[in-house]
């Protein structure tokens, strides 16, 4: 019995590497994202998609409606799913004005001087995590949308190479943000948790998840925080999605550069 499981294990494996290995990715990134903005009833008509091998930017997004999607992100995107966690995740920048921020402040405050060394470091580590989770949720209310697994998202980032710091904590790559996600998707979306994802990447999440979940619900301070940051999050993701759709695809920064430029 315990070969027959074993090979059957093995071959679930195999099967799930020559998928990956034959799944043109690239090729399917302009009829995923049509298909997210569509079911999210954002304008379609002037935006494209272009995957680059190069630094993803999208801050002239409010000037050229070009969507750059990153090959290497890509290269983690085994199925339909998967290149929608990527896809949405830019979008969810987009959506949330990250880029156009940055662009609206060096444009009329000038470029800000900033800290160098450990704490320069720290700051920019905080900054780019707490952007990356912005996006991530605003990504999750996409793919749930428009009817592709959010878990996806844990799969694609969990696939990623662990940082030194990773490693020492025992944990998964870009753990932080997968928990995130996780958490985010069970308080939004809680079928699409319970249904599970078929992936050997998410298994392996879920291990190290329930260890932290375990841990939280032994203080009720720190459920409490998160339900709180739960709350907030949806609130403000659904509100940043609708705005955007309203405006007709410009985040609040888009807005603000268009008065002020």
């Amino acid at each position: 019995m315990k070969k027959i499981l074993f090979l059957f294990t093995f071959m679930t494996l195999f099967s799930c590497v020559v998928n990956a290995a034959s799944y043109d990715a690239a090729a399917r990134v302009e009829t995923i994202a049509n298909n997210l903005l569509v079911k999210n009833s954002i304008p379609v008509s002037n935006i494209k998609f272009e995957v680059t091998d190069k630094a993803v930017d999208n801050s002239t997004f409010v000037d050229d409606r070009v969507v750059s999607i990153s090959k290497d992100d890509l290269k983690y995107a085994g199925n339909d799913n998967e290149v929608a966690a990527v896809v949405a995740n830019e979008l969810g920048h987009i959506i949330t004005g990250h880029a156009s921020k940055d662009r609206f402040v060096s444009s009329f405050v000038g470029e800000t001087t900033s800290a160098t060394g450990v704490t320069g470091e720290l700051i920019n580590n905080y900054k780019f995590t707490k952007e990356e989770k912005e996006a991530d949720v605003v990504a999750v209310n996409l793919m749930a949308n428009a009817g592709y697994n959010p878990l996806a998202a844990i799969v694609v980032l969990t696939k990623q190479t662990s940082t030194y710091w990773d490693m020492l904590k025992a944990q998964p790559a870009n753990a932080e943000r997968a928990m995130n996600i996780f958490d985010y998707a069970n308080y939004a979306y809680p079928n699409s948790v319970k249904s599970g994802y078929s992936c050997i990447e998410y298994k392996n999440f879920l291990t190290y998840a329930n260890t932290v979940i375990e841990k939280r619900n032994a203080d009720s301070k720190a459920q409490e925080k998160l339900n709180k940051e739960l709350q907030k999050y949806r609130k403000n993701s659904v509100s940043q999605i609708s705005k955007f759709r309203t405006r007709g695809g410009l985040s609040f920064w888009d807005v603000l550069f268009g008065i002020f430029k």
